[in-house]
């Protein structure tokens, strides 16, 4: 990861992250939480390997069949990394040094993720049970999202500068990249089942989003009066993200790719982590729908839950933290 995206995440997502590894929710002091009724909404403990320091669940397909996840294991020989594949309750195990961060999974089971090797950033797929390097230009390079196509898109990294530039890997051409036409400093955080690419480009605090549709028309994503906007993630026709209106006003929205349109999400969310093709939305410990939201069953007392991702199905995968010991589940019926 570069310094750049380093102090872009630092910037966008610390206090979020944070509270939500902790197990705490940060809503607004002053927002009244438009709370759902959640009597259906079931969690479930996915197995993993006994033995691991923490597990977490980190993606799941848009039907809801895969979901992958990562665990540690701690040696006093040396730490373990293992990526973590759900296939409905079946799970499989692959031990890489590579399995840091596991971003995406699509509807034929392929993850992609991204971890470090010989001082670089190196972006993985693992297809067939193995994981394997993709292509990655001189300064090393992240993976981000995959689309049912198997089109993976991401950030390359400028060995001179280390500034970020925007990748595809695409499906068509095999072992091969490209570094596509977008605004200076474009790192891509998402790419839909007909290819359409949305992200962040710009300098540290000066942050603008985009979209970029398959015909190659890149079109800004952002609300009126926005000074900064940072996009999180797409799916369908729908992209999320937050804007700074200024004064301390930061605003979760949803934007309809269609047209541009957006809405403004629930308050209490207390991050944005994914949306679905049904533009439900999860960040933190809540979903929502909308402006309204519910919380995610599991935490209490010294316990913690984190959604990572949301299938079109409804279907909620993330982590529990129990006083610090992090495990992978599920929520369905939410």
């Amino acid at each position: 990861m570069t310094h750049l995206a380093r102090r872009r995440m630092l910037a966008a997502a610390t206090a979020g992250l944070l509270s939500a590894a902790l197990g705490v929710a940060t809503a607004p002091a002053t927002a009244a939480p438009r709370t759902a009724t959640a009597s259906a909404c079931k969690l479930t403990t996915l197995t993993y390997p006994a033995g691991v320091y923490r597990a977490e669940a980190n993606a799941v397909d848009p039907t809801g069949r895969f979901i992958a996840g990562k665990a540690l294991r701690v040696r006093e020989e040396g730490n373990q990394n293992f990526l973590l594949v759900w296939d409905r309750r079946r799970l499989t195990t692959i031990e890489s040094s590579l399995a840091e961060n596991v971003a995406d999974v699509n509807t034929a089971g392929t993850v992609v993720g991204s971890g470090w090797a010989d001082g670089r950033l190196r972006p993985w797929v693992l297809r067939d049970g193995a994981v394997a390097p993709l292509p990655t230009p001189p300064g090393g390079a992240g993976a981000t999202a995959i689309n049912t196509t198997g089109d993976v898109v991401g950030s390359g990294v400028d060995p001179d500068t280390g500034d970020p530039f925007p990748v595809r890997w695409p499906a068509a051409r095999p072992g091969t990249f490209e570094v596509l036409d977008l605004p200076a400093f474009a790192e891509p955080a998402g790419i839909t089942e007909d290819g359409t690419i949305v992200g962040t480009a710009g300098e540290f605090a000066a942050w603008t989003g985009w979209v970029r549709y398959p015909d190659g028309r890149v079109e800004a994503l952002t609300v009126p009066g926005a000074l900064t906007t940072i996009v999180f993630a797409a799916q369908g026709h729908w992209a999320i993200g937050r804007v700074n209106l200024g004064d301390g006003n930061q605003v979760k929205v949803r934007w309809d790719l269609r047209d541009g349109s957006w809405s403004r999400l629930a308050d209490e969310l207390p991050l944005l982590t994914d949306v679905n093709s049904r533009g439900t939305v999860v960040g933190g410990d809540r979903i929502a729908r909308g402006d309204t939201s519910r919380l995610l069953p599991g935490g209490g007392a010294q316990v913690g839950v984190g959604a990572r991702a949301i299938a079109d199905t409804g279907t909620v995968v993330g982590f529990r933290n129990d006083d610090g010991r992090l495990t992978p589940v599920r929520w369905t019926g939410c």
